[in-house]
């Protein structure tokens, strides 16, 4: 059967608009690519989130190689200021404009075609797993981790796995990712006892506590990196008090930190340490302090070792660069599968992700495409 052009399935995939948790038809296209090859396809659906699985070979082959990557995207922001239709894929001087051109839609085209390829032009003595969430764009509570469990109920394993996601900073194939920093968000509320600024003894001040609070937790030094991440750091993102007037001390404040951990910390302990600042501040300023922690997900890091040297071997085969190990970087579902199997990730340039005009290079598809290949007929050699 002929292989699906990897640059049309990206066209097609942009032109579905699937803003997280819209799917719009992405993952059927995908569905109706690999069921043609041979693929056995099933739904993984889980609170209104489409999900799709799809296997080819046996189930619990002794090789089992998987791909796992998204294609919902983030919202456009203002359509207006786009000068190519978010959702239109025109391509421009070898250029293709569109929604997810970066993050995720090309990266997904490209394994699913170099995936074809594989088990249609040299079939293997083993399995391919290709695992696509609607839902990594949100909260991901309904996407990979449904993903997997659908996968545990139905005794299927990967041995290692691959995410697409976009890694490579400023040039195809200089930058690998083999883990990522935990992230955490906590939420502050500091209440006092609203009063007159003339009369301050007759209130209790939260933005003096706030104030206080704030510092000590972004003055404080968490770490200086580890041997395989940088220094964990805090970030303040928000204080707010929502008073207008400058004669009444406000009853209460609000703040929010992020908080990107390596793997010197675990989410639990980070947040015992700030609800005891809190606790500290409230006992100090005679208010109190209300606390709410949402732990995005664990630092994880997979020890540079046989599937990093597989993927960075096929890079440096296609692109002549030898890439960096990472794990720099935001959050991405590597979170989820790393409790599954080893895994990495490894995906285009990500400059325009996000970004209005987001964009990909056609030539990157394609050598995209190229590596997922090469890896693959590397893993079953």
């Amino acid at each position: 059967m002929p292989v699906p052009d990897p640059v049309s399935l990206t066209a097609d995939l942009i032109r579905c608009a699937s803003v997280t948790p819209a799917n719009n038809g992405a993952l059927e296209l995908l569905h109706a690519a690999l069921e043609q090859a041979g693929f056995e396809c099933s739904w993984a659906d889980r609170g209104g989130i489409r999900n799709l699985f799809a296997r080819w070979g046996d189930k619990g082959h002794k090789r089992t190689f998987g791909f796992n990557g998204h294609t919902d995207v983030v919202p456009v922001g203002d359509a207006d200021a786009w000068t190519h239709p978010p959702f239109g894929a025109e391509v421009v001087d070898g250029v293709m404009f569109g929604r997810g051109a970066t993050d995720m839609k090309s990266g997904v085209a490209a394994f699913v075609a170099a995936a074809v390829d594989l088990v249609t032009q040299a079939p293997p003595d083993g399995a391919v797993i290709i695992a696509i969430t609607g839902d990594e764009e949100g909260d991901a509570t309904d996407g990979t981790t449904a993903l997997l469990e659908h996968m545990d109920r139905a005794g299927e394993r990967m041995d290692v796995c691959l995410v697409g996601e976009p890694t490579c900073p400023d040039q195809m194939g200089d930058m690998i990712k083999i883990g990522r920093r935990g992230s955490m968000n906590a939420r502050i509320r500091v209440i006092g006892k609203q009063g007159h600024s003339a009369y301050p003894h007759r209130a209790r001040n939260p933005l003096p506590a706030m104030a206080r609070l704030i510092d000590r937790l972004a003055s404080r030094e968490l770490d200086r990196g580890t041997d395989h991440f940088d220094a964990s750091t805090l970030a303040v993102v928000t204080i707010d008090t929502g008073n207008p007037a400058t004669n009444v001390i406000p009853a209460d404040c609000t703040a929010g930190v992020n908080i990107r951990f390596n793997d010197s910390h675990t989410g639990a302990g980070l947040s015992d340490w700030l609800r005891s600042e809190g606790d500290r501040i409230a006992e100090e300023f005679d208010v109190k302090v209300e606390m709410s922690i949402k732990i995005s997900g664990e630092s994880f890091v997979t020890p540079p070792g046989p599937l990093s040297d597989l993927v960075a071997r096929a890079v440096e085969a296609e692109t002549g660069r030898t890439p960096v190990l990472s794990t720099t970087g935001g959050t991405s579902d590597a979170r989820f599968v790393k409790d599954h199997c080893p895994v990495v990730e490894f995906g285009l340039v990500g400059q325009s992700m996000h970004q209005v005009d987001e964009h990909v290079k056609i030539a990157h598809i394609e050598q995209l495409t190229a590596i997922y290949r090469r890896i693959l007929g590397d893993y079953f050699a």
